[in-house]
């Protein structure tokens, strides 16, 4: 393998949805950052059968919604 090409791999935080944490490996940030997740598996409707909403962070669900909200 060729040196100094590869990003920096480390371990960092990761927050999920409802508070609890864990530690994994990433090339994300520096050593010891945390991400704090807005969507996860606990929440995601994809994997919690959609009981719950998803946030629509910058108005792509409501332009769909509005394209199409007369179809059908």
């Amino acid at each position: 393998m060729r040196k100094d090409i590869h990003p920096d791999y480390h371990t960092i935080n990761v927050v999920m949805t409802d508070g609890t944490s864990f530690q994994t490996r990433s090339t994300y940030g520096k050593e010891g950052d945390t991400i704090n997740l807005d969507i996860d598996p606990k929440t995601h409707p994809a994997w919690t059968g959609g009981n719950t909403q998803l946030v629509d962070r910058g108005g792509r669900v409501s332009r769909f919604k509005d394209k199409f909200k007369g179809f059908a």
